[in-house]
């Protein structure tokens, strides 16, 4: 069933809205006090610090109390630092790209223990570089997702490992990157890999033993309720996708967990899985006891745009007309929060079924669904700059094919033209966070503007290859795009404030009862809004790129806010290892600015290394720094990686010089590494790429 067609009589027709709740109603949507004990700041996910001894007044006083550094822990390019940090009797727990945990004091900074998850570095099924979302902590243990597929509890006063299950199987396709939920003795996390062509679910788990309790699938089995989705009698349903990135938020009064669904497998090619793909793309309510769906609401049908919902939902009251309702809000790729009642999954503002461009081969849905909310990225035709530089970037046999400009949203890409579009796959709000305020009633939502070039190939699925539907893509740096800071009023779903930027808005955001907006910036700048009008109050130089999101707490009567600032793969921001802990009477200024970054990119794009000229080098060490910075996007063995270049079928990919050239000064997508590596390192990777990729009889 299309919820988009169903109108909320009482909050579409003739509904003016009067306020919002306090937060201290039904549903468990008290903000954040004295701790920040799971990754949302409470369990409705709002990020949202009831707080204020910090406030637009003298948020400009604030300094650093002291810096930590992680040991080096995730630096390399491949690694993004997105953990939030969580706080809890005067200890910061925190994760690095690489699932390393860190247990830092309030008090001192200085490092308390450290968990090394000594994770293979061979693992090659990781979409969108190597992270970690951070842990929860309940029952006196600690619990964290592993990119090898484990889930892992740990003594919060050792670092001990307490069990481990092995979830997943990576090699099979599936990773975790979430941070899990605790409550009531079981934690729930989800697991990705729709890139891989395989099914995703929420799993709860006991908390004590490790063991499951249920598993709720998001993309449903024969015979059950939106199995009718799927082609039947094929095996379709088992490669459909639907990952989970992000923690779920839950409401205690209506029992229900609510999540966000990735992407259906294969990404851009729906030929061979004609029908809506349910549970793709969505936003899903799951019994907490049972693990069965209660409702959903897809806000992509038949998705071939990689158009999916990545970020967490959360959860608000509205009131209106007198009545409270309970809401839950979604940020999407497409660019629009999804405002919705979250008792039944109805629209709250209006959102309307449209007709939609066709591609028979593509077996494409016929209506999408068009919020009537305001929009955080604009939805018109690509500029004739981004058209340009996209086809620029056109690489191999791509570059003959024909080139397609979509003048509307959701015009299907095709296996015979390349497609130009906006928003891209990495367009609008993708895992950063998006926060809200029980007192302005606004949502704080970061985004991308982002125009890319995409051929869809028809695929066969083999496990633990690739699944993403590319046949070629261009255009796809996210250090190529542009981007917004929104504020969304909840109460008429309109825009209240926006801030455009150059770059990407690549962060998530806080909020705070001091009417604040924590967001980072790719140069490394953690700044400070005021909440109700997009004035901005504070920077401070963090010395890596500031990808991450800020928690807020209190310790004897101060207010703190601790940030992790480590670079981010995808953006290709500099990378670094720094803990912050900032105070208003902190003494501690900014840090030098950091220089450029390195990274990965989605869909294989990106990569590489930089500084030096090219001289005969070590293949075998050459070997350790492709898999530290190249291999996210080129594969482990260099044929491509979720969609990437095949650099064996790159001829200037035979040229030293070349290789060499390329890697210094990136270009097409690829960021620049001059500075980066060393040139020991260059020359190195160089010489693995020439003699053992390239090269290799």
């Amino acid at each position: 069933m299309r919820l988009a067609t169903v109108a909320l009589a009482a909050v579409t027709v003739g509904g003016i809205v009067s306020g919002c709740g306090s937060g201290d109603g039904g549903g468990g949507l008290e903000g954040a006090g004295s701790d920040w004990s799971t990754n949302g700041g409470t369990m409705s996910n709002q990020r949202y610090s009831t707080l204020d001894d910090i406030d637009t007044s003298n948020v400009a006083q604030l300094k650093g109390v002291w810096r930590t550094h992680l040991n080096g822990s995730g630096v390399a390019a491949k690694y993004s630092g997105e953990s939030q940090p969580i706080v809890q009797d005067g200890v910061i727990y925190i994760t690095t790209g690489n699932d390393d945990v860190f247990a830092v004091s309030v008090d001192s900074g200085k490092i308390m223990w450290e968990h090394k998850s000594n994770i293979s570095q061979e693992i090659s099924t990781i979409c969108c570089g190597w992270l970690n979302r951070g842990v929860a902590i309940g029952d006196g243990r600690l619990y964290l997702g592993q990119l090898d597929g484990k889930v892992v509890a740990l003594d919060p006063d050792t670092g001990g490992v307490i069990w481990t299950r092995q979830l997943v199987e990576w090699q099979k396709g599936q990773v975790i990157t979430g941070a899990p939920l605790f409550l009531d003795g079981k934690i729930y996390i989800g697991v990705v890999g729709a890139d891989y062509g395989t099914r995703g679910f929420l799993e709860a788990i006991d908390a004590e033993s490790g063991d499951s309790v249920w598993r709720a699938y998001m993309v449903p089995g024969p015979g059950e309720p939106g199995s009718e989705t799927w082609p039947q009698n094929t095996p379709a349903y088992l490669r459909g996708g639907a990952s989970i990135w992000s923690t779920p938020a839950y409401d205690e009064d209506l029992n229900l967990l609510y999540v966000t669904t990735g992407n259906a497998g294969n990404d851009w090619f729906g030929g061979d899985r004609e029908g809506d793909n349910l549970y793709a793309a969505s936003i899903v309510a799951i019994d907490k006891d049972s693990g069965k769906v209660k409702w959903h609401f897809q806000e992509v049908h038949h998705d071939i745009w990689d158009y999916d919902s990545p970020a967490a939902p959360v959860l608000f009251d509205v009131e209106q007309d007198g009545t409270t309702v309970k809401g839950i809000g979604a940020p999407g790729k497409t660019g629009w929060l999804y405002l919705l009642d979250r008792a039944h999954g109805e629209p709250l503002y209006g959102i309307d079924e449209k007709p939609v461009p066709q591609n028979a081969e593509q077996k494409t849905a016929k209506t999408q669904p068009f919020p009537r909310n305001g929009e955080f990225i604009p939805h018109g035709p690509p500029t004739a700059k981004d058209i340009a530089r996209v086809k620029s970037e056109i690489t191999g046999a791509a570059k003959s094919l024909p080139v397609v400009v979509a003048q509307e949203m959701y015009t299907p890409p095709s296996t015979k033209h390349m497609l130009i579009y906006t928003p891209g796959p990495q367009g609008g709000n993708n895992w950063e966070p998006t926060s809200y305020n029980q007192d302005t009633h606004m949502f704080y939502v970061c985004a991308a503007v982002q125009t890319v070039g995409v051929l869809a190939a028809d695929l066969e699925f083999v496990e633990g290859k690739s699944f993403a539907g590319i046949g070629a893509i261009a255009g796809i740096g996210y250090n190529e795009s542009s981007g917004t800071l929104t504020a969304i009023d909840a109460t008429d779903g309109s825009v209240a404030w926006q801030k455009t930027w150059p770059d990407a808005c690549y962060s998530g955001t806080v909020t705070t009862k001091g009417n604040l907006v924590f967001v980072g910036r790719n140069n490394g700048e953690l700044q400070a809004y005021d909440a109700r009008n997009g004035n901005q109050l504070w920077s401070f130089q963090t010395g890596a790129g500031a990808n991450d999101t800020v928690s807020v707490f209190e310790q004897d009567g101060k207010q703190y806010v601790a940030f992790l600032s480590a670079g981010n793969s995808l953006m290709a921001s500099a990378h670094g290892d720094s803990l912050w802990l900032f105070s208003l009477d902190g003494t501690m200024g900014p840090a030098p600015a950091p220089g450029a970054g390195s990274g990965t990119e989605h869909a294989g794009q990106g990569g590489g290394g930089g500084g030096g000229q090219q001289t005969t080098g070590d293949a075998a060490a050459g070997k350790t720094v492709f898999s530290d910075n190249c291999a996210g996007c080129h594969g482990v063995d260099g044929t491509g990686g979720n969609g990437g270049p095949d650099l064996t079928a790159i001829p200037s990919a035979k040229n030293a010089a070349a290789v060499t050239k390329q890697v210094e000064n990136g270009g097409g997508g690829m960021p620049a590494f001059k500075g980066t590596l060393t040139q020991q390192q260059i020359k190195d990777v160089t010489a693995y790429v020439t003699q053992e990729i390239t090269n290799k009889k």
